[in-house]
């Protein structure tokens, strides 16, 4: 039997939704057009202050502003996605779902990945799942395209992940 026991935190839900946010081609190109068409009119407004009244002052202070802008802005977005993250859930809904965790591949029953949570015990059929993924301080198993069990490494209090990783990923390949 392979079992793993993790502490699930906000800063785990933040960094899943992040990335998801990251991968997202639409909202990249939103922000490289905010990043430096909005920079680039306040470029050519300091500009013609320069040129044209020959305000060196008012067009540096703009062409700076510009270039804060276009330095900080992707930054301050991904501050606001964090605060939009934490208010999507409720008081409840925290609590239900950060604390310990508990995911079990049971041999004997080896139609399901079983998942204990704070709020609830669930089975998840593998042929339900889509994939295990590897990044740097997490693991995920997606449960569909834009959801997944997120499993950070440095908190794995019980188990091996990474032989747990392995055979959940054999698991669901034999299930497609």
């Amino acid at each position: 039997m392979f079992e793993i026991e993790y502490e699930f935190q906000e800063e785990d839900l933040i960094h899943f939704n992040e990335i998801q946010f990251m991968r997202n081609e639409d909202i990249q190109a939103n922000i490289r057009k905010n990043r430096w068409i909005v920079p680039g009119i306040m470029g050519l407004i300091g500009s013609f202050y320069y040129f044209y009244y020959g305000d060196m002052n008012s067009s540096g202070y703009i062409l700076l502003i510009a270039l804060l802008w276009a330095i900080f802005s992707p930054k301050i977005m991904l501050l606001d996605l964090r605060r939009q993250i934490l208010k999507e859930y409720t008081h409840k809904e925290k609590n239900e779902m950060f604390g310990l965790h508990t995911l079990t591949i049971d041999p004997a029953n080896a139609k399901y990945l079983l998942h204990k949570s704070p709020s609830r015990k669930e089975k998840l059929p593998w042929e339900d799942l889509v994939r295990v993924e590897y990044g740097k301080r997490y693991v995920y198993i997606y449960t569909d395209l834009k959801a997944a069990l997120v499993i950070p490494v440095d908190k794995v209090k019980k188990g091996n992940l990474e032989e747990f990783a392995e055979q959940a990923d054999k698991m669901i390949e034999r299930a497609e």
